[in-house]
């Protein structure tokens, strides 16, 4: 997905006399500012270990201050080694992948890294398991094995897209004195070798970031001192850029607040064809309503994406019908093609058919938060309009609402979704694969089958056909229904630069690239 990226930065007139102007009264004698850069984000850290959390907030802090074996350049498809000298699959199986470790890293606090700390980090991920952790990216990993520099995962079978998923948080490389074996850790500190070093943290408040003197990778740019400051709702975020408590903004400003941006004094603004997505998630496990197809494609067959995209999302979000957004290979419409408009009597035919009584009465579980209260709301109000759906909205904080979920305490929840390497494979395998991340207890034996069938192929484009059948049979068994599709947007004032180089739409958080003009 990053070589589909595309930036369009809106920079002010006078940057350069602005931060002559005024700057030079935050300067030290030698013209260097040394106080941190301030990144605003209502992405919240479920957890600082690796092996126990699976989302964006998280993500984004393992990608400064965890190496893994290989990483993401921006405008690349393909992985480079990072914490690896080189990496290889052997053979041409596609079942035996060998990396050999750079000889000069060490952790923050001195210990060199050995191949063994890589094959605990992954052998300690997939034995803890945790419900919101990122086992589930790695299906076809048998074991690893370790032998002098040399690193190699045995695998089940075939998977092109293996050298990607190790490319991710979910390959963070941690140091085995102080991570234990069995469970996670739950204390504030990290002890990784990314480029930056966590000196401070505050759940739920901030964390401050400085550079990792010990670093040896893939990123060449010595970083600048950061402090991310978390907000728990997208008002929040808003009201602290306006008053300037912030100079960077990213992930998520209100709909209402991004459809007025517009270039202001002092203000950077940069928009980026996004990947992520958002989708209303079943619990198709036995007991729920939702557990009956029948009941998801009444849903399916009502909803009025434009309205939600128009209403709650401001025009800010793009209407999605399909698993797969567009930019990766096998976008398609399937949704559309089975679901072409709202139609009442399409869902009540449906749920006649069925025999399923009205209305079907579910829970509709949302993270607290402003804009995704008033998609709740909308959601409600069009299934409630229709006299066939009795809908309960149940509010809670994001680590409830993650808790939740994973054990099934709603019905329907919708969830966006930030692909965790550029390949269409991130949409298929984590969302509708069986033993999901979204622990809806979904299962097609078919979907399945494609799904692997995706994997063998080096050349992508060649499962093209297969990522197209997915979603032709994820738009007949609704596990989820697609809502929308975003884009991406950083703010920044005048005294910081590369800002356009934070993120590229794929929620890799590159903090390193900004400093001080």
């Amino acid at each position: 997905m990053r070589s589909t990226v595309r930036l369009r930065i809106l920079i002010t007139c006078g940057v350069l006399v602005a931060a002559g102007v005024g700057g030079w009264q935050l300067l030290p004698s030698d013209g260097v500012r040394t106080d941190p850069i301030t990144v605003g984000t209502t992405d919240e850290v479920t957890s600082l270990d690796p092996a126990g959390a699976y989302d964006a907030g998280s993500w984004a802090m393992y990608s400064n201050v965890f190496q893994s074996l290989l990483t993401f350049k921006p405008g690349l498809s393909q992985p480079v080694p990072d914490a690896a000298e080189s990496c290889k699959f052997v053979g041409t199986k596609l079942t035996t992948y060998q990396c050999t470790l750079r000889d000069d890293l060490t952790f923050a606090g001195g210990r060199k890294i050995t191949a063994g700390d890589v094959k605990y980090s992954f052998e300690r991920m997939l034995r803890i398991k945790t419900d919101v952790g990122p086992q589930p990216l790695f299906p076809t990993l048998k074991s690893v094995s370790a032998e002098g520099r040399t690193v190699t995962f045995h695998l089940s079978g075939r998977d092109a897209t293996f050298p990607l998923k190790v490319a991710t948080g979910a390959g963070s490389i941690v140091d085995k004195d102080h991570y234990p074996a069995d469970r996670l850790r739950t204390d504030s500190a990290v002890d990784g070798s990314g480029p930056y070093v966590l000196k401070e943290y505050k759940e739920g408040e901030s964390a401050r970031l400085e550079p990792n003197p010990r670093y040896r990778g893939a990123v060449t740019k010595t970083g600048h001192t950061v402090l991310v400051k978390y907000y728990g709702q997208s008002e929040d975020l808003a009201d602290a850029w306006k008053a300037k408590e912030v100079q960077v903004t990213h992930r998520q400003l209100p709909p209402s607040f991004l459809s007025t941006l517009g270039t202001k004094d002092g203000t950077r603004i940069t928009e980026a064809e996004s990947a992520e997505i958002r989708n209303l998630n079943f619990n198709v496990r036995p007991g729920s309503p939702m557990a009956d197809k029948a009941a998801r494609q009444a849903v399916a067959a009502v909803l009025d994406r434009p309205a939600i995209t128009e209403g709650a999302y401001k025009g800010t979000v793009e209407p999605l019908y399909s698993l797969i957004p567009q930019g990766f290979v096998g976008h398609s419409t399937a949704f559309f093609d089975v679901y072409p408009e709202p139609s009442r009597k399409k869902a009540e035919a449906i749920l006649k058919n069925a025999g399923i009584k009205t209305p079907v009465k579910f829970t509709l579980g949302v993270r607290k938060d402003a804009t995704y209260l008033a998609e709740a709301a909308e959601i409600k109000r069009q299934l409630d309009g229709t006299g066939l759906f009795e809908v309960k909205v149940l509010e809670v904080d994001w680590k409830s609402f993650q808790k939740g979920y994973a054990k099934g305490s709603y019905d329907a929840y919708p969830v966006g979704w930030l692909p965790d390497f550029p390949d269409s494979d991130s949409f298929t395998a984590p969302l509708v694969g069986s033993g999901n991340t979204l622990h809806n207890g979904f299962s097609n034996k078919r979907i399945d089958e494609l799904i692997a069938s995706t994997q063998q192929y080096s050349d992508r484009g060649r499962a093209t056909n297969d990522f197209r059948e997915i979603q032709n049979e994820v738009a007949v068994d609704v596990p989820l229904v697609p809502l929308w599709q975003k884009k991406d947007y950083v703010l920044s004032t005048d005294a910081v630069t590369g800002s356009q180089y934070l993120s590229d739409g794929t929620g890799i958080w590159r903090l390193w690239e900004l400093s001080w003009i």
